[in-house]
């Protein structure tokens, strides 16, 4: 009974990570149909704002949840007004330069902090089921992806703000008739798929090393995800994180962490090539 516990636990931070790693992107690819390539990078972002924040003396849930989010949604803003505005609609061209900037972003990081691996502490200790331990930073990731999923659903759905950014994603030239700037609600919403991004980043930063090209390793999944899901923004991502998070720790547990990582891309070719629209595509149209 003990290990079911445990196990149930690990499946549900599983998929909370999942829900977390992707919800950025699936702002802003669910959204606005930007293939941004530099996801990774800017949870490298938020991983490194967190460790410097903790430096400066700022504790570190204020460096998680103020200081990582607002520094990585900042970089956003500038980059989407300096580069990506000009390529909305190409996304072959959007692809191109968000990869570019993936890579710029690891120039520069790595030319200021090093390539060398970074890391703090995950706070909070452990508490024990029978023989087994588990972390209380667990619990926290999968309350923060609880959070992230109903608020992200009450902003889309309850707010003139959500209605507003929605509209204008369908269309701009109404938006700008009905007297909305469309610019500006590109930006706001790149912005905060940045800095969820950049959540992601700092909440991961205690569970993995933080170093520039960490990116990569997040950034598979975040698509796998988001694609899965199909076209719903909240509700594809929820579904494919619930399907790809429990089957990649189910294997694990059965096998090893490789063979779950495996699981989980043949799991996405698999879902992919019966359901090539994805989870909402077929069962939920017309959800958000």
């Amino acid at each position: 009974m003990d290990l079911v516990a445990v196990v149930a636990i690990q499946i549900v931070f599983a998929i909370a990570s999942l829900v977390i790693v992707s919800a950025g992107l699936a702002v802003v690819f669910g959204m606005m149909k930007v293939i941004n390539l530099a996801h990774g990078e800017f949870m490298m972002l938020g991983a490194y704002a967190v460790i410097a924040a903790i430096k400066f003396g700022i504790n570190i849930w204020v460096g998680m949840f103020v200081v990582a989010p607002i520094s990585v949604a900042m970089v956003g803003v500038v980059l989407e007004r300096l580069f990506i505005r000009r390529l909305y609609g190409r996304m072959v061209d959007t692809m191109l330069a968000t990869w570019g900037l993936s890579l710029l972003l690891i120039g520069i990081v790595t030319s200021v902090a090093g390539n060398t691996t970074s890391g703090i502490s995950a706070p909070l200790g452990s508490f024990s089921i029978g023989a087994y331990s588990v972390s209380n930073y667990s619990l926290v990731v999968i309350a923060v992806a609880v959070v992230i999923v109903v608020a992200l659903r009450l902003i889309l759905v309850r707010t003139s703000l959500g209605l507003v950014a929605r509209g204008t994603m369908q269309n701009p030239e109404m938006a700008d008739a009905l007297g909305i700037n469309p610019g500006l609600v590109y930006s706001g919403t790149f912005a905060l798929g940045a800095a969820l991004s950049g959540l992601a980043g700092a909440l991961l930063a205690p569970l993995t090393g933080v170093v520039p090209t960490m990116g990569g390793a997040f950034v598979a999944k975040a698509f796998i995800t988001v694609i899965g899901g199909g076209p719903a923004v909240v509700l594809g991502m929820i579904s494919s994180s619930v399907l790809f998070g429990a089957l990649n720790q189910v294997v694990t547990f059965a096998s090893t962490p490789v063979f779950g990582e495996v699981a989980l891309l043949v799991g996405a070719i698999v879902m992919l090539r019966l359901l090539p629209q994805g989870i909402t595509g077929r069962f939920f149209k017309g959800a958000l």
